[in-house]
């Protein structure tokens, strides 16, 4: 198989290459992708890109949803597993998923952190004011976990929409470059009709 020859060979993607949580991003939807066409390719470039993002757990500050303890967002590990099942008997798709599960990572060890929460349906989650550096570029992601639409607000100290994402999904993402240092509001509205479990991600 000459195409997963070549992602053995050279990543499809490099998450160095990437804002952090906009790999985290589009790894989401990558895989997504792979499993609805039962991709082992997608799957595992995916997986690849996912594992080069280093995540932190923190406490979760404020805000109405119910935190959770101990539910990261989905892992690389779980993505490659998914890849492995999906390539059945396909060697060489077999070792370059292996390539990938073994070789080491570039993540830094001090990397966006996560805090993982349960959200009603029909409910926002607003959290405390967050403080952002002026300058650099800032970013939030949140990951659901399939059970309904999650949409995305960031607003200004002044509280004007600086960044939204609504899409039908349980996947959005907010990416800003404060003009100066201050502290923006973060906003997680569950759209659909079940309670959510969502990790928002945040540099």
């Amino acid at each position: 198989m000459a195409l997963s020859l070549s992602l053995s060979a050279a990543p499809v993607m490099a998450a160095e290459e990437l804002p952090p949580l906009r790999a985290m991003e589009m790894s989401r939807q990558l895989f997504a992708a792979g499993q609805a066409s039962r991709d082992p390719l997608m799957m595992a470039a995916a997986a690849q890109l996912r594992k080069g993002v280093s995540l932190e757990e923190v406490a979760r500050s404020g805000g109405e949803g119910e935190a959770i303890s101990g539910e990261a967002p989905m892992g690389w590990e779980a993505m490659l597993d998914a890849a492995r099942d999906a390539a059945g008997e396909d060697e060489a798709m077999l070792s370059v998923i292996e390539d990938i599960r073994v070789a080491g990572t570039k993540g830094v060890s001090t990397g966006p952190v996560y805090s993982i929460s349960r959200l009603a349906a029909k409910k926002t989650d607003t959290y405390p004011p967050l403080p952002y550096d002026g300058g650099k570029y800032a970013e939030v992601y949140v990951e659901g976990g399939g059970d309904s639409d999650l949409n995305l607000y960031v607003y200004d100290a002044k509280g004007r929409l600086v960044c939204s994402d609504t899409d039908i999904s349980d996947v959005a993402y907010c990416g800003w470059r404060p003009a100066t240092s201050e502290k923006f509001t973060v906003k997680v509205e569950n759209k659909g009709a079940g309670t959510n479990r969502y990790s928002l991600m945040t540099n």
